[in-house]
């Protein structure tokens, strides 16, 4: 059915077309906007209509509406607000949930627009029906209550003793101080946010400038300022308890009762369960679950049954003398979170589409009665895929998980995982405010449940010996997050698993190990955005399983395809190129593109059959919703806290952070050991109740974060300050020395421990210019394998790209490096005699941040030294010139006097990574040693003593900026 419109304000034309608030207050029963400047003012006497538009991150709009009522506001004002909030709504095209708001009784929704508090002040604009004068005063001493943990409620209460309770908290205004008084039997959450009012009313009334007091229930006399504030009102005396009714809070719930409209009267539905099914698009009806009453409207409903239905919820709440219950009044399809947990196994939400329509039917007959209504307006929308806020050049430590032990992996072998095996990693990287640690655990799809738990407990001991100074991190195969990836940045997956457990499980349950083997069929989807975050992932060798939008490696033994899908992008293929040199590297490829494929490839896959042609889509990310949790004998209770900032994380709690593609558990440093222990636990129930009923995965990745270590992907949700998190004290004691100074208190921030890294290997892989090879298309051409990443991360640092063409093999090196003494002792995968020595190299356990090989001031034994000369023309065997030789023997000689001991000197133009004559037989990750002690000062600006003091995250970017990294 459609909406009539005829009878639309249109004062409401081009409202809710841009995030942020916009108010009407009733004058002589007409809607008249109120200035940007005023708003959170309201009068008492006065009623309003408030339209709070949220841009979401698909490009759409969210429309909140409430009309609010004062306390002195006539009748006539309050039906007024009520109908023109439905007006505003059919405006909006239907989409907007309205809420009814009583002054003293807001919801904490709408109280959020307006934090920390609105303060309702007497009197009002004049109407037809009532008039009250708006009187300008000098200051007057005021006494308020203010009541709440997140959101604080605020109300004026006569200036008496009587007025005060051991329960609530109290701030008394007066012209040269404000007090706060505490009740004994309140919280210390609630007086830190009573101290943001305190905050308000400082800046508001005194132009930031008078003096603030806390005053504790119970002491009496002995606290000056106590003693000044019992004088105020005329000396101490016993306080009087609470009244019954104001304990009980809001109107006492009920059973839900579901009641349909008809021509504005009600009529109750028989039903012991409720169920969409009994919800009509024809029809109004109202959900009276006692503090609330909900007003569903269907899609197919007038605008006039709407407003009647609205007028039914106020008369159902005048009969029942419930002046604390709110109405909430819904569109279907538009039905909020809390409305539809009332109902059995309601429907997954699907995207509603008659708005725009609704509002353009809007906007069109608006126009035709001479209004310039504009366009229905989009949000900008984000991009589908944020980017990863971590720094990809730190150091990386990997363990596999058997049984209930851990396995250290070498730097070889840290990045190929297993389907079927748990994995500890450790990352350390420079962060934002220094050195941040990252640890987590990662469970392959059929890996066993003892090894998870194993893998579990592992981590935590990690993070407890780093005195909970590391973000954890809970990841399920195929369910990884943004950050994930670009640590590992060339990740293979392969299928099976090599662990006790899981050979222990496919052994007693008799299933069969498909565990890859490098000489039988294997089938890898390349996938990834970069050279610095790739994956191949092993997937089932049937047809079934290629996609047009990627990339994918078939081998069989020794025989190689590669796959390019019609819609996969070159960037897609260039991965492809570059996995190659992992999975099978020294071997032949064809290359196939979609639609010209050999009869061999189809036979390897089985039988030919149809395929995707679909980008696979993971999770993204939703506008994220902050709560506050309660974890009590296993039972964990959440409350939403709307329009969250930083300060409403309060060092005693617990807070979940919902992005829907992760969840991020906050622990504040003050929360309890035993609750602190349960931080990886409390995430997993809030999976399980699926709170905004998004069918929300249990696989979901789970960050559990102390305060004073919070990562950039967690402070980016918020306007970040890292000097609130490293304050000292309670929540109240921090926000009070905030007050007293009027500034921010200068807090050092306690230094996070430094991890001590038994591996610190960083693959680099080369870029597009130091590729060896390039890419062609042909299906007839066979593609010579040369080397692998790690191979041309290297050997980037001592070839001259200009001496021979880049898509020929690259020259053998023969140069002999120790052996690795890597905690693993696995060995490697059959390669080359040149690239098992230079990757032994990076397989050495290290002691340190920064990657080393070799000590810079461990003295050399004879047999240890290095040849330059003899090296340089293995390293460099396309150099015809004769004279090079000596030139390398001279410069050695020249400089050695100058050395460390122990040590060769070499010019700055043979250390720099682009160099077209690199000096042979040092240490790659420690250039800058082999500099003099004078040409280092001139190219660093300092000595090598002051550069050693640097952090190790600033002394990489300068290493970089002088190409010696």
């Amino acid at each position: 059915m459609a909406v009539s419109m005829k009878e639309v304000d249109p004062v409401f034309q081009a409202a809710g077309q841009k995030d942020g608030l916009e108010i009407w207050r009733i004058e002589k029963l007409q809607v008249v906007p109120v200035p940007k400047e005023s708003h959170g003012k309201f009068f008492t006497g006065d009623s309003y209509v408030i339209l709070k538009t949220t841009a979401l991150k698909n490009g759409s709009f969210r429309h909140d509406i409430h009309y609010w009522l004062g306390k002195n506001t006539s009748q006539d004002e309050a039906g007024t607000a009520a109908i023109k909030t439905v007006e505003l709504d059919a405006a909006l095209g239907g989409r907007a949930v309205q809420y009814r708001e009583v002054q003293g009784n807001e919801t904490e929704k709408f109280l959020s627009y307006f934090k920390p508090c609105i303060i309702p002040e007497e009197g009002g604009v004049a109407s037809g029906f009532r008039h009250t004068e708006v009187n300008e005063r000098e200051h007057q001493t005021r006494l308020f209550v203010c009541r709440g943990k997140h959101t604080v409620h605020v109300k004026e209460v006569p200036f008496a003793r009587s007025s005060l309770n051991h329960d609530d908290i109290f701030i008394l205004d007066t012209k040269s101080k404000i007090f706060q008084f505490n009740g004994s039997n309140s919280s210390i959450q609630e007086r830190a946010k009573a101290l943001e009012v305190v905050q308000y009313l400082k800046d508001t009334n005194h132009d930031g400038k008078c003096e603030v007091a806390a005053v504790e229930d119970g002491k009496l006399m002995a606290d000056a300022d106590a003693g000044e504030f019992w004088a105020l009102f005329g000396g101490f005396a016993p306080l009087p308890r609470k009244p019954f009714s104001e304990l009980n809070g809001k109107d006492s719930a009920s059973t839900s009762k579901l009641l349909c409209v008809n021509k504005g009267q009600t009529a109750p539905i028989d039903s012991e369960i409720l169920t969409r099914e009994l919800l009509d698009s024809t029809k109004c009806y109202l959900l009276d679950c006692g503090s609330e009453i909900y007003a569903w409207m269907g899609r197919e409903t007038t605008l006039e049954e709407r407003k009647r239905a609205g007028s039914a919820a106020e008369e159902l709440l005048r009969e029942g003398n419930r002046s604390r219950s709110h109405i909430i009044r819904l569109m279907e399809g538009f039905e909020t979170v809390i409305f539809r947990s009332k109902f059995d196994k309601w429907p997954k939400k699907a995207d509603a589409v008659v708005s725009d329509e609704s509002r353009g039917k809007v906007a069109a007959l608006l126009k035709r009665q001479g209004f310039n209504f504009k366009s229905p307006a989009k949000a900008a929308p984000v991009k589908q895929e944020p980017q990863p806020q971590i720094d990809c050049t730190g150091n990386l430590q990997v363990w596999r998980v058997n049984g209930s032990e851990k396995t250290f992996l070498s730097f070889s072998e840290q990045c190929k995982f297993y389907s079927g095996d748990c994995y500890i990693f450790q990352y350390t990287y420079p962060g934002e405010n220094g050195d941040e640690c990252l640890i987590g655990t990662w469970f392959g799809k059929k890996s066993v449940q003892e090894e998870r738990s194993a893998a579990t407990s592992l981590a935590d001991k990690m993070i407890e010996s780093l005195k909970f100074q590391a973000v954890l991190v809970r990841v399920y195969e195929g369910k990884e997050p943004i950050e994930f990836f670009p640590i590992f940045q060339n990740l293979v997956i392969y299928k099976g698993g090599t662990s006790t457990g899981y050979k222990k499980f496919i052994s007693e349950k008799g299933i069969e190990d498909d565990t890859y083997s490098e000489s039988g069929v294997a089938l890898f989807r390349v996938q990834g955005s970069g050279p610095e975050n790739m994956q191949a992932i092993q997937v089932d060798t049937a047809a079934s399983s290629l996609n047009s939008s990627y990339c994918y490696i078939l081998h069989d033994g020794d025989t190689v395809f590669t796959w390019i899908g019609n819609l996969s992008s070159s960037m897609d293929q260039e991965l492809a190129e570059r996995q190659l040199d992992v999975i099978k590297p020294n071997l032949q490829s064809r290359l196939l593109k979609e639609g010209s494929e050999y009869d061999q490839f189809w036979k390897l896959l089985g039988v030919k059959s149809e395929y995707s042609s679909q980008k696979i889509v993971r999770d993204q990310e939703s506008d994220p919703h902050l709560f506050a949790c309660t974890f009590s004998k296993g039972v964990l209770k959440v409350r939403e806290i709307f329009n969250f900032t930083q300060d409403d994380l309060m060092t005693e709690d617990i807070f979940i952070l919902d992005c829907r593609s992760c969840v991020f558990v906050w622990v504040g440093q003050r929360v309890d050991t035993k609750i602190r222990a349960q931080a990886l636990n409390i995430g997993e129930k809030f999976l399980e109740l699926d709170i905004l009923m998004e069918n929300v995965s249990r696989e979901t990745p789970l960050y559990v974060i102390t305060e004073g270590s919070e990562p950039q992907y967690f402070t980016r949700f918020f306007t970040w300050d890292f000097a609130k998190s490293a304050m000292h004290g309670n929540s109240f004691e921090r926000r009070l020395s905030i007050v007293k100074d009027g500034v921010k208190p200068r807090a050092d921030k306690p230094k996070r421990r430094p991890t001590t890294s038994a591996h610190t290997g960083r693959s680099s892989v080369p870029d597009k210019s130091q590729r060896s090879r390039s890419m062609s298309f042909s299906p007839d051409r066979v593609r010579v394998r040369g080397r692998s990443p790690a191979f041309n991360a290297l050997a980037a640092n001592f070839e001259n790209p200009n001496a021979r063409n880049l898509s020929t093999p690259p020259p053998v090196v023969r140069k002999q490096l120790p052996k690795s003494v890597s905690p693993d002792s696995s060995k490697p995968p059959p390669r080359t005699a040149s690239i098992a020595a230079i990757s032994a190299s990076l397989e050495r356990p290290k002691a340190t941040l920064i990657p080393k090989s070799i000590k810079a001031n461990k003295p050399q034994t004879e047999a240890s030294k290095p040849k330059p000369e003899t090296n340089a023309k293995e390293i460099n065997p396309t150099n015809d010139n004769p004279a090079a030789t000596p030139t390398v023997q001279e410069d050695v000689k020249e400089s050695q006097a100058e050395g460390e001991e122990g040590l060769l000197v070499y010019p700055y133009d043979r250390l720099r990574t682009s160099s077209t004559n690199p000096a042979t037989d040092i240490d790659v990750t420690r250039r800058e040693t082999y500099l003099s002690s004078t040409e280092f000062r001139e190219r660093f600006g300092m000595t090598k003593e002051a550069f050693a003091k640097l952090p190790k995250w600033k002394q990489n970017r300068l290493k970089i900026a002088l190409q010696l990294f």
